[in-house]
């Protein structure tokens, strides 16, 4: 399928502790992230707001930055609801909602939402025809909304190329997004996720790194992947080797970082979604954003 037609810029935000921020806060938080001239900001779902409601009121909050779903879980809602959530947000803000979709993971879909979690893959196919056909009998967008996958194996990096818009990977390495261009093809639109540390302290930037990769890195659906990409068991020991950290968590000045980023629109990526990570996880990173937007941006 040809890309979307959502303009979310070479860099956006990846921002999953916008959850925790009054809301108040949050329109504070995307508000400066749109002033920085970030090209979008990304949600999580897990266990915290609706994301559809929440991206209503951080749209309304702001005039140009697209908001988008990293990722809406396929198992929260049926293929109309979802339809109906996307639609209703891509015709009051044009081109600013990107929909990202995945099959989330198994502690939360069997485990959280008592869904059957078997064949997520199969599941996902179904789910996407029966979006493709869904009803929805409102005012209709004027700029066709995208959908994203988030996809890490080849099966659904495919899937994300011929049924949907492209790919939203997470927690990977720029040797994936190069793998992930190759599947796809050039026409997918391709916007991986990069976690940060804005220290240059090694000690200090891997503990933070560790303490943000910790949930991660008990779930298979990472795990299998990073062993595609040639870690093994020794890497998952302690909190994750430092070669391990260091791949999937770029740390130490601004310049660095960036080049990092530089990496993955050099392996085909055409977004890549920024998350900083800090020792202090309840209050937005807004100065490491402020620090790091003339390197990513300029």
């Amino acid at each position: 399928m040809a890309r979307p037609q959502e303009d979310m810029g070479r860099v956006g935000l990846w921002y999953g502790g916008i959850d925790a921020l009054p809301s108040p806060q949050a329109r504070e938080a995307i508000q400066e992230a749109e002033a920085l001239g970030y090209g979008a900001l990304w949600l999580a779902e897990a266990v915290g707001r609706d994301p559809f409601a929440h991206a209503g009121i951080l749209l309304s909050a702001t005039e140009r930055i697209v908001v988008a779903t990293g990722i809406a879980n396929v198992y929260a809602r049926d293929a109309m609801t979802m339809v109906a959530g996307q639609r209703t947000l891509a015709e009051a803000f044009p081109g600013r909602f990107m929909l990202g979709l995945g099959v989330s993971h198994a502690h939360l879909v069997a485990g959280v939402r008592k869904h059957d979690y078997s064949k997520p893959y199969s599941y996902m196919v179904d789910y996407l025809e029966r979006m493709a056909n869904a009803r929805f009998m409102a005012a209709q967008p004027s700029v066709e909304p995208g959908v994203l996958l988030a996809a890490l194996g080849p099966k659904m990096l495919e899937l994300s190329a011929t049924k949907a818009n492209g790919a939203h990977p997470y927690f990977t390495t720029p040797e994936h997004t190069a793998i992930s261009r190759e599947t796809m093809g050039n026409d997918a639109l391709l916007a991986p996720e990069q976690m940060v540390v804005l220290s240059t302290d090694a000690e200090e930037a891997r503990a933070i790194a560790r303490a943000g990769m910790k949930i991660y890195l008990g779930l298979p659906n990472y795990y299998n992947n990073l062993a595609r990409l040639g870690f093994d068991e020794s890497d998952w020991s302690d909190g994750g080797s430092d070669r391990l950290v260091d791949a999937i968590v770029a740390w130490g000045t601004e310049e660095q970082i960036a080049a990092r980023v530089a990496e993955h629109h050099a392996a085909g990526a055409d977004h890549v979604c920024v998350q900083v990570l800090t020792a202090n996880a309840a209050s937005a990173p807004t100065d490491e954003w402020r620090r790091l937007a003339p390197a990513l941006l300029g």
